[in-house]
């Protein structure tokens, strides 16, 4: 968690990934990375991926893997200068009537 002068600004969860990824040993998974959209571009979202990173590492895992929405542009920029590739692995899910496409993203820690 990132906390600014009262309150937390931003937040990652990581754990052991939830799918199958073929062949990459152990893989751990960014479930959620959420950064106050004020302070957004202030570093604070690259600092809590490196602490996950760190962390992940120190627990055995090789590789990092998420999901990211596919229209979000802003997201994808930032996961690829962190090192993170889409892999061509993508899911929909659907909510309501409208389907959102995720697209895999992956980087060796």
């Amino acid at each position: 968690m990132a906390l600014g002068d009262r309150d937390p600004v931003g937040w990652i969860c990581f754990g052991p990934w939830r799918g199958e990824v073929p062949d990459l040993g152990r893989v751990g998974e960014v479930y959620a990375l959420y950064v106050s959209p004020d302070l957004i571009g202030q570093g604070i979202g690259r600092r809590l991926l490196e602490e996950a990173h760190a962390q992940m590492k120190s627990q055995g895992f090789e590789v990092s893997a998420l999901w990211v929405l596919s229209d979000n542009e802003r997201g994808r920029r930032f996961y690829e200068r962190s090192g993170y590739q889409a892999d061509g692995a993508t899911q929909d899910d659907p909510y309501d009537e409208i389907t959102l496409t995720e697209l895999r993203y992956q980087r060796v820690l």
